[in-house]
């Protein structure tokens, strides 16, 4: 299976159902293989071929999302960049994948530096791009107007693909701060969309909403797993207005709503706010980090009538873990079982694999897999290792975990996010538990900042909750109460907002005052 059939297959079932809502528009599964189609067609027409990367700068819109489908009919895989990404760091990734397309909202000067500096691309597409009193001249490369060619209706089929074909490349934060292109096939993708349509239990009446950008993968598989079923996606900007969401759960009907803790957090904070007004949410999932088991219990009283599903995953596999919704309650530490189709288990330093209860790096073996770093054999090596069976590779993911007698997992920290105090191990995330436990804590990250007697102090940055005025000996005494000694904060700060990436991640590094460089994860 292709990603791209997905596309096909819905539209072919039922042309005329809604697929896509944006703003007041509504666009159905046949306007939207047709765009693709068109695309497709213009593309190939521009010198783009099998196997190429293609660039695609823009924010939450139709744009995108053809885009997607379009690139993958040319046989080609997509890039899908953050709209807010700066100059250096598109040309950086250009330049990095020797990307021949590029789809953005760009200015024409932008464009061709672009070009000027990469070298690489044969034709790029403008969406309604800005004007900037600039050249109006295009650098070398065949330019479009998204307009123009997404209107004629050409054929987009004839380019053949298998399915150990590249598909896409996600771009994350790596090690020395150079992001790395994870390299997906369309088998990969297709079998992560399978598998969590399956234990989220999908169907083509489900309505979903999804304020995450499809730069970060967990907003990008809403539009491959809604395209997947033939459900309708409701495909908003953004998460400025809270307000705003929770009308357009209602307006729109919607069954499923993917979030983030950060989300979930400003939700459960919302004064006056009816649990009436979700109660035809069916379905809740969270990932990019763990819940709180306050606000677990805040969300249960939320969506009452829901599902919630807890879930761990990385860019380099899509999706390890998830908690079944009748577990929530009983285990809400844990992360769940490995998803269908897909094996997780935790060994030692020598590969060793661990008992319940024994803290190591979690491994992960499945069809979800990345294939690699792009351009990168030797980071690829050091998390893609030798597996158990002949000629098999398997993830070694750089997470501590443990599971309990039961066999579920327990997210203890990243290999380098371990703070290691007085000689103890300290884990962040146990701290900013119970910090959020707080009823003072809106949000709260820890680090370990360097301190020439204890090796590493614990720094916790928090963020109070409106109206509330709280002191560092405060919370001091609220941890010592719930903590062991050696992991009370001896350095606390407060924030009036916590440092976070584009995906609504706190950015660890910067709460020590530098730059995060560390892969991202869901």
């Amino acid at each position: 299976m292709l990603l791209h059939r997905f596309l096909d297959e819905s539209a072919g079932r039922h042309p005329e159902k809604v697929a896509l809502v944006t703003g007041e528009r509504r666009w159905t599964y046949g306007e939207l293989v047709s765009m693709a189609d068109s695309l497709a067609r213009a593309l190939r027409e521009a010198g783009v071929g099998k196997g190429d990367r293609v660039v695609v700068h823009l924010g939450n819109s139709v744009e995108a999302v053809v885009s997607i489908y379009g690139i993958l009919k040319t046989g080609g895989a997509f890039v899908m960049l953050h709209p807010t990404t700066k100059e250096d760091k598109l040309i950086h990734i250009v330049r990095d994948c020797g990307a021949s397309g590029l789809i953005s909202k760009g200015c024409q000067c932008l464009l061709n530096r672009v070009q000027q500096a990469s070298g690489s691309l044969t034709s790029v597409v403008t969406v309604n791009g800005k004007k900037c009193g600039c050249s109006t001249e295009s650098g070398g490369y065949k330019q479009q107007l998204w307009r123009d060619l997404v209107k004629d209706g050409k054929d987009g089929t004839g380019i053949r693909s298998i399915d150990v074909d590249l598909a896409s490349l996600i771009y994350t934060s790596g090690s020395t701060g150079t992001p790395k292109g994870v390299m997906m096939t369309h088998r990969n993708m297709v079998a992560a969309v399978r598998s969590i349509t399956e234990y989220v239990g999908n169907v083509p009446d489900d309505i979903i909403i999804n304020v995450l950008p499809l730069s970060f993968d967990y907003g990008l598989y809403q539009v491959l797993m809604s395209v997947a079923v033939g459900t309708t996606l409701v495909l908003e900007k953004g998460f400025t207005y809270p307000y705003a969401l929770v009308q357009r759960v209602v307006e729109e009907k919607v069954t499923g709503l993917p979030g983030i803790p950060t989300i979930f957090a400003i939700l459960l904070k919302m004064e006056g706010l009816n649990p009436e007004v979700f109660d035809g949410v069916r379905y809740v999932t969270n990932t990019a980090a763990a819940l709180p088991t306050n606000h677990i219990e805040g969300l249960v009283r939320l969506f009452r009538r829901a599902r919630i599903f807890s879930m761990y995953g990385l860019t380099e596999c899509k999706r390890v873990a998830y908690l079944p919704p009748d577990q929530l309650l009983r285990k809400p530490k844990s992360v769940g079982r490995a998803m269908p189709n897909l094996e997780a288990f935790i060994v030692d330093e020598a590969g060793q694999e661990l008992g319940p209860y024994e803290v190591g790096e979690l491994v992960v073996r499945g069809a979800t897999v990345m294939l690699g770093y792009w351009g990168m054999p030797r980071e690829t090596a050091e998390i893609l290792r030798e597996g158990r069976y002949p000629g098999e590779r398997v993830l070694y993911t750089g997470d501590l975990f443990y599971t309990d007698e039961d066999g579920y997992l327990y997210f203890v920290g990243r290999k380098d996010d371990i703070i290691k105090s007085r000689g103890e191990k300290v884990s962040p995330r146990e701290v900013e538990d119970v910090l959020c436990q707080h009823d003072g804590v809106a949000e709260a990250g820890v680090v370990g900042v360097p301190d020439p007697v204890l090796g590493q102090a614990i720094k916790a940055v928090v963020v109070s909750r409106p109206g509330r005025s709280l002191t560092a000996k405060e919370l001091k005494l609220w941890c010592a109460r719930h903590l062991e000694d050696y992991m009370v904060p001896q350095i606390v700060e407060f924030r009036q907002e916590m440092p976070k990436s584009a995906n609504g991640k706190i950015r660890r590094k910067a709460l020590c005052g530098a730059d995060d460089a560390r892969p991202s994860r869901e």
